[in-house]
């Protein structure tokens, strides 16, 4: 299973990006051996609209089973419940401590959106 971060940066020393859909880009890290891909979200940053539902589909179209991050709207949050994927918000700090959370038991998926719509 790989978890799907919102991130400020490249690596698992990046600070969690509160956003997601405008989150700079997407930390995707295996638990297991903490292997991790980067994918940049650079087409959502600043799209006037529906950058939360494409940030979703991006992590599901890349497998991700878990989403951390600060912050998820209602639409992008219907995805990804569509897609059966359990998004964590109210997260911070950096990125491998998110995920080790995680590993820990210690994060709770989140019973939906913790956000409107358009929160920048």
């Amino acid at each position: 299973m790989k978890i799907a971060v919102s991130s400020k940066g490249n690596s698992l020393e990046s600070e969690l990006d509160a956003r997601f859909g405008r989150a700079a880009c997407f930390v995707f890290v295996d638990p297991n051996t903490m292997s991790y891909e980067v994918v940049e979200n650079s087409e959502n940053l600043n799209a006037p609209q529906g950058a939360g539902i494409q940030a979703a589909k991006t992590v599901a179209d890349r497998g991700a089973g878990v989403v951390i991050t600060g912050n998820c709207g209602p639409k992008a949050y219907t995805v990804l419940q569509q897609a059966d994927i359990p998004v964590i918000t109210g997260v911070s700090g950096r990125v491998k401590d998110a995920v080790e959370q995680y590993k820990n038991g210690e994060l709770s998926p989140s019973n939906g959106p913790s956000v409107d719509s358009h929160w920048r």
